[in-house]
């Protein structure tokens, strides 16, 4: 296992997930603690991607999601499935890009400089509910289809590699 990250700023968002994927693959190992990996996903990604002022994960409890390991300010502790933008994401079982909260109907203001949001429902094997990644920014229209492409790949391996079901 390599604890270091590579990151190159001058790359395109895009080629910057390319760079990252390999990475994450190499620094999380399913021998490792649950936590530890999610922590150094979060880490992964608020190192290599500057818009980002918070990233952590949601875990379902089987009735609400509760905070998990992130980086950024301190957040909500407790999530109602359906509330916010993780809760919606969780119960569409589907990805949310919000590219001004301010106009997500019902968003939580865990921190209240955020001003765009995606996050990506996470399943176990079995395809029940995981949680959910989430990831803040400072700046409106910060996420896009490359995020939500790449964010999806990264929850994928999640499920297939280091979440047991």
């Amino acid at each position: 296992m390599n604890e270091t990250i590579l990151v190159d700023k001058n790359l395109s968002l895009e080629e910057k997930y390319e760079n990252l994927i390999p990475q994450i693959k190499n620094l999380l190992s399913p021998s490792d603690n649950l936590i530890t990996n999610l922590a150094n996903c979060t880490a992964t990604l608020k190192q290599t991607f500057e818009k980002i002022s918070w990233v952590g994960f949601y875990i379902f409890d089987g009735k609400e999601l509760y905070l998990g390991p992130f980086q950024g300010k301190v957040a909500c502790n407790i999530i109602q499935i359906g509330k916010g933008v993780c809760g919606a994401a969780a119960q569409q079982r589907k990805t949310i890009i919000v590219p001004d909260v301010n106009k997500f109907p019902g968003h939580i203001f865990c921190d209240a400089d955020s001003k765009s949001e995606i996050v990506v429902p996470i399943f176990h094997k079995d395809n029940s509910l995981f949680g959910v990644l989430d990831l803040d920014s400072y700046e409106y229209d910060s996420f896009n289809e490359t995020d939500k492409k790449y964010l999806e790949e990264i929850c994928k391996f999640l499920t297939s590699e280091i979440i047991n079901s």
